[in-house]
């Protein structure tokens, strides 16, 4: 059975969202560093704290496949497909061409964007109530190994977020990394990550 999380720990990284800040959170795969993807300044200091180049674009979560249309063009048939026969496996990203309302500073260079549908519920409750895609990178700076625990999380990561979640911090499973697949204009499938 999946541990229940604490309503005032939701809460209060909603606050932070709310207001533009960046938060640690625990998502479907690693913990995650994470701010409001629509917003190009929240999505600047990621970037800063993970001492990472902006043209390296990082992914975002969103609670449901339904909300796909409003973050890009068109969503290739054949993502719906790869979205279907992965449906209660294991977490997966899919990169989508012509990414459209996000932060211009999240996007790749070609105007993708890696989006995970996550079912895991903390991560599914901050997206469908901030009512916004959330960013999902790692919690390192980038180089540095990601952290697979919350143990393994630097003192430099927790001290530069402004809101560190509750939930999960205890929790000594070891969770994979999300496969990655890119999808072109022309839908033609590369296997980034297996």
């Amino acid at each position: 059975m999946e541990k229940r999380y604490d309503k005032s720990d939701l809460q209060a990284a909603l606050k932070v969202l709310r207001e533009g800040g960046v938060i640690l959170y625990p998502t479907d795969t690693v913990w995650g560093i994470g701010c409001d993807a629509t917003n190009a300044e929240a999505v600047a200091r990621v970037y800063e704290i993970k001492k990472r180049v902006d043209s390296k674009a990082m992914l975002v979560l969103l609670d449901g496949a339904g909300k796909l249309q409003g973050y890009m063009e068109n969503v290739p048939e054949t993502a719906w497909m790869l979205l279907e026969a992965n449906e209660g496996q294991r977490p997966m990203t899919i990169i989508y061409p012509h990414a459209k309302n996000l932060a211009p500073n999240l996007l790749a260079e070609d105007g993708s964007i890696g989006i995970r549908i996550t079912e895991e519920a903390f991560s599914k409750a901050l997206c469908e109530q901030l009512r916004r895609p959330l960013v999902s990178t790692s919690a390192n700076i980038s180089g540095e190994p990601a952290a697979k625990l919350f143990s393994e999380i630097s003192l430099e990561i927790l001290e530069a977020v402004d809101y560190v979640c509750l939930f999960r911090r205890d929790d000594d499973s070891l969770a994979k990394p999300s496969s990655i697949i890119k999808i072109d204009d022309r839908e033609r499938i590369t296997l980034i990550r297996k």
